[in-house]
């Protein structure tokens, strides 16, 4: 059932999406909130990156390349990680760019000093 819906095994969904495409969700966050583009690039971002984990799966580990459950819950995680840490990074810039007006309230967000 469950390799069914990932359109591959348990352990390369991990392996692959988690820890591959999260490592370059997170980075590609990252570079979004150091270089103050809007979130919905990450999400842009996040489709190549998911189609590029459907490939690895495809070619490397004999998974269904065209599963489309496998291609869109690859999507979700990887864009799920992408702005999590677009929204960390984007509130650690905001701080520490403009520490005289806003100070940190929480991981994912800031605060006008009072």
């Amino acid at each position: 059932m469950v390799e069914s819906l990932l359109g591959s095994s348990l352990t390369a969904f991990i392996f692959v999406t988690v820890l591959l495409l999260g490592f370059g969700a997170l980075m590609t966050g990252r570079a979004c909130a150091n270089t103050w583009k809007p979130y919905w690039q990450v999400l842009a971002y996040s489709v190549p990156l998911a189609a590029f984990g459907r490939f690895l799966k495809w070619s490397l580990l004999s998974a269904d390349g065209l599963s489309v459950s496998g291609f869109l819950i690859d999507l979700f995680v990887t864009a799920l990680i992408g702005i999590v840490s677009y929204r960390i990074f984007l509130a650690r810039n905001m701080v520490r760019q403009y520490p005289w007006l806003y100070q940190r309230d929480g991981v994912f967000s800031w605060r006008d000093r009072a």
